[in-house]
């Protein structure tokens, strides 16, 4: 009777799990001298529809090992320029208020 126990507390741990989680790592904050950036999950994984996969490990790995890029860097595809390039999203040139805020 006590392996059955365990065995249903394990399947219920395995299939709640996802359902309680949270989808993305929230908002993250990236300090920059041309203006703060703040970089939302909720936006690109909710309402753009991206996997988590399409983002991590590459470009990006996690908010400790993410590294500052320029803007020349991401005009050259690093970084935000991976998808914002004027085809997939929108360019990394051009309007500075689309992400940056004084």
């Amino acid at each position: 009777m006590t392996k059955w126990f365990v065995g249903q507390a394990l399947l219920l741990a395995l299939t709640a799990t996802p359902t309680f989680a949270t989808i993305g790592g929230g908002d993250i904050q990236l300090a920059n001298k041309g203006g703060a950036v703040l970089f939302s999950h909720e936006v690109h994984v909710e309402s753009v529809g991206l996997k988590c996969q399409e983002c991590h490990p590459k470009p990006y790995v996690n908010t400790n090992q993410h590294k500052a890029v320029s803007m020349k860097a991401m005009q050259k595809g690093a970084s935000c320029g991976a998808c914002h390039n004027g085809a997939k999203a929108f360019s990394v040139k051009g309007d500075c208020g689309k992400c940056h805020t004084k």
